[in-house]
């Protein structure tokens, strides 16, 4: 059997620490900006882990 592809979108989108965690950029930060405080979109800046539900199929997707 050939081997699993990883995902494109997926790879782009999710970063692996180096403990394994799947970490995402937040949305909200690409446009419309100006309307938006400093301290909102400072926030928005940081990374978060993926949500509980969703790491074991992002795992599959990356061919973790």
């Amino acid at each position: 059997m050939p081997k699993m592809k990883t995902h494109s979108g997926t790879k782009k989108r999710i970063r692996v620490t180096g403990k394994g965690k799947l970490m995402r950029e937040q949305a909200g930060k690409r446009h419309l900006l100006e309307h938006k405080s400093s301290r909102r979109t400072r926030r928005l800046s940081s990374d978060q882990p993926v949500a509980r539900a969703d790491v074991k199929m992002m795992k599959k997707l990356l061919g973790r």
